[in-house]
């Protein structure tokens, strides 16, 4: 069974939405969940998430265990995400062998030249795509 890990930070909302869709479209995935503190995760369990944990370690292990990473473009930019996404962090994401699929928000000061501003809902629908396309 292939492993999909979500990583998010703050409140978490882009990673429940993430694995509400990840579910409706790929639902045989397993989804492994990583939060940078306790209220992401929180909120990724309850969009459905098989397995969650928190904090720098989690991200470390995780990474090694997955087959695509998915979750904002500041999962591999340390410092990122107000601070919350450790240098480790980031490296670890960076490092692994796993497909990454990053979603380019445009919010702490990190803005991907050429790529279209597009709402939250059609970026998430386009990385299931992605992510689909990354476990065929």
């Amino acid at each position: 069974m292939k492993t999909i890990l979500v990583i998010d930070a703050q409140g978490g909302g882009i990673g429940r939405q993430l694995i509400t869709a990840v579910r409706k479209e790929i639902p045989e995935v397993k989804i492994l969940a990583v939060g940078t503190n306790t209220t992401a995760v929180t909120a990724m369990l309850k969009a459905g998430a098989d397995e969650a944990a928190t904090g720098e370690n989690a991200v470390r292990v995780a990474c090694r265990k997955a087959d695509v990473i998915v979750g904002p473009l500041g999962i591999v930019i340390a410092d990122a995400m107000l601070g919350e996404i450790t240098p480790a962090m980031a490296a670890a994401v960076g490092q692994s062998d796993a497909a990454k699929i990053l979603i380019p928000f445009r919010s702490c000061d990190n803005v991907i030249v050429g790529v279209k501003d597009l709402s939250t809902a059609a970026l998430i629908q386009e990385a299931v795509r992605e992510i689909i396309t990354a476990l065929q």
